[in-house]
């Protein structure tokens, strides 16, 4: 295992190259993580919206049992207010003077009307409980039609991660194993340019004379820093890391189509 300290003084040329072999690996398991497609996000989709519907659900069952309450608590007072209005007319046909007859007739007619008061309350009550039932009934409906949508995407995502599972875990070993050997700073900074890239790409070659991540082009001296290999240097437009196409073990076309020829060794050129 490399040391921290071998990390650190490794030559850019080490570093560029294994951090370019650690973006091989994670584009892969990218390419892996695309085979699922969409069925991952569906998945979640389809669980958060379980979520929810049971969650109204149980709103629904409380309405329902609060109004229930509410219904046999004005029965409860109908029946009271029938006992007292039977009452209060055996008591009428005993009055002796005006002014109880008058006071009598009054509770009389308050009674009547606290007992229409109670049944529209009772008869709103039964309205919204039919109302609740029907929205219950089809929300437990679309409940068990998604649950049965969640079970079949969840056995097609099972498949295809059974499937992907070992090449996956193995990949995912070679990268912690190449992570091991890139300087931590380096590293974190090509994941965060990474995770902000929309293609994934935190290090790229270059290739007509252009960024291969953002395609603008790369002004001259700049190539030549970066295939000088002596320091880090970055795309000045995307904030890619820039690495040589021959260090990357690329074979790239120049701006006119034709294939970029390598370096010729120091050596070969002083034997001719």
């Amino acid at each position: 295992m490399a040391t921290k300290k071998s990390i650190t003084e490794a030559t850019v040329e080490s570093k560029l190259k294994t951090l370019y072999n650690l973006q091989k690996i994670l584009s892969e398991i990218d390419n892996i993580k695309t085979l699922r497609g969409e069925l991952p996000l569906e998945v979640q989709d389809l669980e958060d919206e379980i979520t929810g519907i049971t969650t109204r659900l149980n709103k629904y069952e409380e309405k329902l049992a609060t109004l229930q309450k509410d219904i046999t608590y004005n029965e409860a007072k109908i029946s009271e207010s029938q006992a007292t209005l039977a009452r209060y007319k055996e008591q009428i046909d005993n009055v002796s003077n005006n002014r109880e007859y008058d006071a009598l007739t009054k509770e009389i007619e308050y009674q009547e009307l606290e007992i229409q008061l109670y049944n529209k309350k009772i008869r709103e009550a039964k309205h919204d409980i039919e109302r609740y039932n029907e929205d219950y009934s089809n929300s437990r409906q679309l409940l068990d039609e998604r649950r049965g949508d969640l079970e079949l995407k969840k056995s097609e995502l099972d498949e295809i991660v059974s499937e992907t599972r070992s090449e996956e875990e193995k990949l995912r070993e070679k990268a912690k194993n190449l992570e091991l050997g890139v300087d931590p700073r380096l590293l974190s900074a090509y994941k965060r340019i990474r995770k902000s890239s929309r293609n994934g790409l935190g290090i790229v070659y270059v290739e007509r004379d252009a960024c291969g991540g953002c395609f603008n082009k790369i002004p001259p001296q700049r190539q030549l820093d970066i295939r000088m290999r002596s320091k880090i240097i970055v795309c000045e437009y995307c904030g890619r890391i820039m690495i040589d196409p021959e260090l990357a073990g690329v074979e790239v076309k120049t701006s006119n189509g034709e294939e970029k020829p390598k370096r010729r060794s120091r050596r070969k050129k002083t034997e001719e």
